[in-house]
């Protein structure tokens, strides 16, 4: 038991950091046009996870899927959202904004509870509050001192939160919904990198070099992060994958300042410390909930 525990901590870990070193991923491909490489990214997800759910042999999951009307519509508007997130956050990261996709990133887990709160009623607790307002103040800080509202950071965090909104209603593993939801927008993507190569001069007039074999990697490095994170957050408590999720962000910002060499200005910087006070405010709550658990857990177990 364990062991398995240990093996699920490091692949969620695992997970995080990846997802977190995405952004030197996408910036090798800086030259290629965000959305084509959003439309790859699409196509060669959906190759991907098709190969492995064929080598795996769940393909019946996906027959199964398809017999449900409710369960196809939420996974078209997941996969709707889920390529704006990606979109979005490519965009942001060859545009030379990863210091605002890590904000984005920052902000996600404070909008999943604002949806939770707003769609499915849950209450949340004092620090949750607390961590909400502090984001509010963040960016309200952020907007009045700048002049400019953050709007690309939202436009990462709000629809990926909206997307684990709809995945609630979704009764399928991640591996299955990630094929259906990409199936659902491969039409579009094929139809969008057609027509971009048409007007490039091809296939060889867009790709050059190491893109002509990075795009296709664009499933593998959107789809492993998944698959680690679905089998390691089986073997650990939802609140210790809620703690590590900061471990993503936080590498995010630190690539930006010292990878990619991005600017940090003072409203910034307070404006990011303003969120980080709060996020500070609900690990820690969240640490002293984990352990109180495991306390009743093992007080429990004397008594028996």
């Amino acid at each position: 038991m364990q062991e398995r525990k240990t093996l699920g901590l490091a692949a969620v870990t695992g997970s995080y950091v990846l997802w977190g070193f995405l952004t030197i991923f996408w910036s090798l491909l800086a030259q290629v046009n965000s959305v084509y490489i959003l439309a790859h990214r699409v196509i060669w997800s959906l190759v991907f996870m098709g190969l492995y759910l064929v080598l795996a042999r769940r393909w019946g999951e996906v027959k199964g899927a398809f017999r449900s009307r409710k369960t196809m519509l939420n996974c078209l508007l997941c996969g709707v959202l889920i390529t704006v997130n990606w979109g979005m956050y490519i965009y942001a990261v060859n545009s030379g904004h990863v210091l605002q996709a890590s904000l984005g990133y920052f902000i996600e887990p404070v909008v999943v509870a604002l949806v939770g709160v707003v769609a499915f009623r849950e209450k949340p607790t004092p620090a949750e509050t607390f961590t909400f307002l502090c984001a509010v103040g963040g960016i309200l800080f952020l907007t009045l001192r700048t002049g400019t509202f953050p709007t690309l950071a939202l436009l990462v965090a709000v629809p990926f939160a909206v997307y684990g909104g709809f995945k609630k209603n979704v009764p399928l593993t991640a591996q299955t919904s990630l094929f259906v939801e990409t199936l659902w927008v491969t039409p579009v993507a094929l139809a969008f990198s057609f027509w971009w190569q048409s007007g490039h001069g091809g296939l060889a007039g867009v790709l050059g070099g190491a893109s002509f074999w990075l795009l296709p990697a664009c499933g593998v490095v959107t789809s492993v992060p998944l698959l680690l994170f679905n089998r390691g957050v089986k073997e650990i408590p939802y609140y210790v994958a809620g703690i590590l999720m900061y471990i993503n962000p936080t590498l995010q910002f630190l690539v930006g300042l010292l990878y990619f060499h991005e600017a940090l200005d003072v409203n910034q910087f307070i404006a990011f410390c303003i969120i980080w006070v709060g996020l500070a405010v609900t690990m820690a709550d969240r640490i002293r909930r984990l352990r109180q658990e495991k306390r009743d857990f093992q007080a429990s177990l004397r008594k028996e």
